[in-house]
């Protein structure tokens, strides 16, 4: 793999929205390709992969109407319990299996439809963000199965969109296209688009376009003792299985069932990852304090341990205006001391999600019968040493870190799978094991750090729940 472009993807507040500047996300992917097609005359393919949940609305011209809102906007603030109160809770998940946020796709929507906004009279086709762009590459309007499942309003027991719930909530449904497996071939690149990147007409694959379901396909698993997390902004925790896992049970577990590659879901629970680092980052940048993540990595591996927790999901740390604050705010309601400096905040951040890891990995064993033995970290976050080595200390279990890059690797190699030059996700998976460094991390079981773990489960109001 050879990295030929790289750029940042910002949301924008406009009042109380927060959007998508997907124009010039556009703009960028073009200028990908096109630097890709003049250092590489045997470029076969090109598939997009994004963040989950989000969508674009256009018209029957297939223009854009607006700017897609994300995922955090305000919008959505109080609407699950409108949308409760029409169908209940329950039923929702036995019918779609997914994990209950706001951020959902499903309220975003319902927000729209309840405000009788004349977007969706004239919405010609919903689109979800990666299909949006492969709309741009190809001129197909399709949606991708995985990143579908991430709407709660896909049906994994019919296979299919779930009508009859969106129109319990009086959201319309004629926006809805067909769904497409990962590996699908689309078609080419249109000719306009060909002739402005002045590149061959490339195959367009529909990839598993869920960055995740990309990310779990080259996880390099080895057996079903195997639990993954795609560690990033947020930070992804479950396992493969080959059916969803639909009862009481991960209702109660706040369990999602979401689509995979090769057929199959990844049961997991969404956890705010590095999400909370980032705010908090940006937060002391602005205050004219900036460190790299290296440098916060290493005043954190120096600071007191276990001096204070947050639960990461909290409500509050969705999208607060200050995310250093917002955690101090809940430290003092919780009757915690604050933490020293800096090292000691991004210690705090840090063991707290090393301890909500085990606590989703207790469930999940739970849930599946089965006894972990290893966790693999993927994504981003996998870089980070002192969280991979709080992450085999706080779960016990045996931590294996890599690839950082994952979700390019099994984006690109799910396009191969398409494009006949793959057959089998053992195959793909072999491939990533001989060709990224992993890196391994043994857990040190201590009294203290079960002290630590019951003392995080009191201050987060998870104690009922422990297992």
């Amino acid at each position: 793999m050879e990295e030929v472009h790289r750029f940042p993807n910002l949301p924008v507040r406009v009042g109380k929205s927060i959007l998508w500047d997907v124009l010039s996300l556009w703009r960028e992917v073009k200028l990908g390709i096109s630097l890709a097609c003049r250092r590489f005359s045997d470029l076969r393919s090109v598939a997009v992969d994004s963040w989950g949940i989000d969508f674009a609305l256009l018209d029957r011209a297939g223009g854009l109407l607006e700017n897609p809102h994300h995922y955090r906007d305000p919008r959505t603030e109080g609407i699950m319990e409108e949308v409760f109160r029409l169908v209940p809770k329950e039923e929702i998940y036995f019918r779609t299996g997914i994990q209950f946020m706001r951020i959902n796709t499903l309220y975003h929507l319902y927000s729209l439809a309840r405000d009788r906004r004349p977007l969706l009279e004239a919405t010609q086709n919903l689109l979800m963000i990666p299909d949006l762009f492969t709309h741009w590459l190809a001129g197909v309007t399709l949606c991708e199965f995985t990143d579908a499942t991430t709407t709660q309003f896909y049906n994994p027991i019919k296979r299919g969109w779930d009508e009859e719930l969106l129109q319990m909530l009086r959201i319309p449904t004629h926006f809805l296209t067909e769904i497409v497996e990962p590996g699908a071939v689309l078609g080419e690149l249109t000719g306009d688009l060909a002739a402005e990147l002045r590149s061959e007409k490339l195959k367009v694959v529909a990839t598993a376009s869920h960055d995740t379901a990309s990310a779990v396909a080259a996880a390099p698993l080895s057996g079903e003792d195997c639990a993954y997390i795609s560690s990033g902004t947020w930070s992804l925790v479950g396992a493969e299985v080959r059916e969803p896992v639909i009862n009481k049970e991960s209702l109660e577990y706040n369990f999602t069932n979401e689509g995979g590659a090769f057929g199959k879901f990844r049961l997991l629970r969404d956890v705010q990852g590095m999400w909370l680092l980032e705010e908090c980052r940006r937060v002391w940048k602005e205050e004219g304090k900036e460190y790299t993540y290296e440098e916060l990595t290493r005043l954190a591996s120096e600071a007191e341990p276990f001096t204070a927790f947050i639960d990461p999901d909290a409500p509050r740390f969705v999208s607060p205006l200050n995310m250093v604050e917002e955690i101090g705010g809940y430290l003092e309601e919780t009757s915690q001391k604050k933490p020293v400096g800096i090292g000691g905040m991004t210690r705090l951040i840090l063991e707290s999600l090393a301890f909500k890891y085990r606590y989703v990995l207790e469930r999940l064993q739970d849930l599946t019968g089965r006894r972990i033995h290893r966790i693999h970290v993927v994504g981003g976050g996998s870089r980070n040493r002192l969280l991979n080595q709080l992450t085999a200390d706080c779960t016990g279990l045996e931590v294996v870190a890599g690839p950082v890059e994952a979700t390019a690797a099994g984006n690109a190699l799910v396009q191969a799978v398409g494009m006949g030059m793959l057959q089998t996700h053992e195959s793909l998976r072999e491939i990533i094991r001989n060709s990224f460094p992993l890196e391994t991390f043994q857990p040190s079981a201590s009294e203290k750090i079960e002290d630590a773990y019951l003392r995080f489960l009191s201050v987060t109001g998870l104690e009922g729940d422990s297992k």
